[in-house]
């Protein structure tokens, strides 16, 4: 057992990923619950340091405990006291415009939600390693979706369990008694077994206080039985939770936020049943006039495209019960390899009118391993979701709010080109750091096959690839600099592509990965690659017939 005599604001604990996971008991002065994290405490040389903050616990002492570990074992020695943690925040793959957590492991967006001038996206957040684990609530706040202040941890586990995702509300009619306008977090107490619990906050987020009678929903014996989405419904007038249930979408209904009756069940039979489902969205979306209802669910494993992706469907909510239209479903948000469990904001202002989606830009074929070192994992941009027809069928697109583009900065622009083989931008800007848009509309004239291609001095590339005869979108990273770090990550990614005679590209770069978004979204994808040089080099290339590509805009980011 190791003691220590608070005087600093951290214990920081020295980690290595390649040795064991151990068990860590905190005694912590006056607390009922004793918290139990598992860390890889470093046994060599660490790799990177986390904190376990005791600020609250000047003067006193806490004491950690180590199961499987031998106190003179090298990693105990190196635990110490201090004010900061010193580390290389700007590191070689960190994104530079996407949010990422300011170190450790993040994967599902929580609660994400606007008040008061502020968008607030908690998130599935490890602070004690940047592995999968541990899970609590980070947070972080911003005016315009595009530039975020971190704020402190918002919900730790406790003796009901670990925090899995979730949704916040804010009850502006006091249905649930914490006060007008509070915020609700509603989330899945994941301990012996799941269950759903509360907990509420008064000063826009920055403290919340659990619900002394939490779980508010109890688990009828499903193992899995989680991430509540919760919005208020003014069909039924009450509180909708659409809550993960194995393989199917279970509806409740509350009047006050604790007291949950189960309403209906939908999934039976459609979609794709390949993997568990998790993280569902419910919300309305206007088209030609009329309101439709969309559902999203996100799956593991079950993508088309390999691990884990996010399908949708598209109906009715009567205020109790979800029907999907007649659609060819499996139907995917993103055809890339790096989007899961996103969902929209809660409480936009009816001014706006947006549903904002944001998702968690990973696949967990992988993320355990992707080689960044502090941090693990990104957020995709902010996308507004609407409603369109492709020309096939009714789809939901997104594409990046208009708060993007802000982020513009310095913009060349190369006059239009006839490509009959290949055309390049060598240089698309002096010192490049790998943050950077595209913008562009490809016309193909003869050619069935055509696309563009990413590239650095290393010969690796990022190849996105149109083939109008098999009606493929391609997206081709084995080449794209470190892929061995598991086995699963070189895969391409394809996605469905109808035929039209212009194709409007926007594609965001940014170091570690890319997002595109064709004809407005009607195609997105998103994929990871970490490439060992920037690629600073843009090919356009056509395949037995000629191309025309027009209004060929790159921008540099602020």
């Amino acid at each position: 057992m190791l003691e220590f005599k608070v005087d600093k604001s951290y214990i920081l604990l020295p980690v290595e990923e390649i040795s064991p996971e151990v068990k860590m008991h905190v005694g912590l002065p006056g607390e009922v619950y004793q918290p139990t994290f598992n860390i890889h405490i470093a046994q060599h040389k660490p790799d990177y340091w986390v904190t376990f903050n005791v600020k609250k616990f000047q003067g006193k002492t806490v004491t950690l405990t180590f199961e499987g570990i031998k106190d003179a074992d090298n990693g105990l020695d190196e635990i110490k006291l201090a004010d900061k943690l010193d580390f290389e925040y700007n590191e070689t793959y960190r994104p530079q415009f996407h949010f990422t957590p300011e170190h450790g492991w993040m994967n599902d967006p929580n609660g994400m939600v606007f008040l008061d001038g502020e968008y607030h996206v908690f998130y599935q957040y490890n602070p004690y390693g940047s592995m999968s684990g541990n899970m609590h609530w980070g947070h972080a706040v911003s005016a315009d979706m595009v530039s975020w202040t971190y704020l402190p941890v918002a919900i730790a586990p406790d003796s009901l369990g670990l925090i899995f995702s979730g949704s916040i509300v804010v009850d502006i009619n006091n249905t649930s008694g914490f006060g007008r306008n509070a915020m609700v977090a509603i989330y899945t107490s994941a301990g012996k077994v799941q269950a759903q619990s509360i907990a509420y906050s008064t000063d826009k987020g920055r403290t919340f206080t659990k619900y002394a009678h939490n779980p508010v929903l109890h688990n009828p014996g499903i193992v899995d039985f989680r991430d509540p989405k919760v919005s208020w419904n003014e069909i039924s007038k009450q509180w909708i939770m659409a809550l993960a249930t194995k393989q199917t979408i279970t509806f409740y209904g509350s009047p006050n936020l604790k007291d949950w009756t189960k309403l209906s069940e939908f999934g039976h039979g459609l979609g794709s049943h390949d993997g568990v489902w998790e993280c569902p969205d419910l919300f309305p979306l206007p088209y030609q006039g009329k309101i439709k209802w969309v559902l999203l669910v996100s799956i593991n494993p079950g993508s088309p495209n390999g691990g884990s992706s996010t399908q949708y469907f598209i109906g009715n909510f009567d205020g109790k019960k979800f029907t999907a239209d007649a659609l060819p479903y499996p139907l995917w948000l993103d055809n890339g390899r790096d989007n899961y469990a996103g969902v929209t904001f809660g409480n936009i202002p009816k001014s706006d009118g947006r549903r904002i989606f944001m998702g968690w830009m990973s696949n967990w074929d992988y993320a355990n391993q992707v080689p960044t070192l502090n941090f693990r994992s990104a957020m995709t941009v902010p996308r507004e979701l609407t409603l369109v027809h492709n020309g096939e069928h009714l789809i939901l697109k997104g594409f990046p709010v208009k708060e993007v583009n802000s982020l513009r900065g310095k913009g060349k622009t190369v006059p239009n080109q006839a490509i009959k083989k290949m055309f390049s931008i060598n240089e698309l800007f002096p010192q490049n750091k790998g943050a950077y848009e595209i913008e562009m509309t490809l016309k193909p004239l003869q050619s069935k096959y055509f696309g563009f291609e990413l590239r650095n001095s290393q010969a690796e590339s990022l190849k996105f690839s149109f083939n109008l005869i098999s009606k493929k979108l391609t997206i081709n990273r084995e080449n794209s600099g470190k892929i061995d770090f598991n086995a699963k990550f070189k895969s391409a990614s394809t996605s469905p592509l109808v035929v039209k005679g212009t194709y409007h590209i926007r594609l965001l770069v940014d170091k570690s990965s890319a997002e595109l978004f064709v004809n407005s979204g009607e195609t997105a994808m998103t994929t990871l690659f970490f490439p060992t040089e920037t690629m600073n080099k843009l090919d356009i290339f056509s395949s037995g017939g000629s191309l025309k590509a027009e209004q060929i805009t790159v921008y540099t980011i602020k």
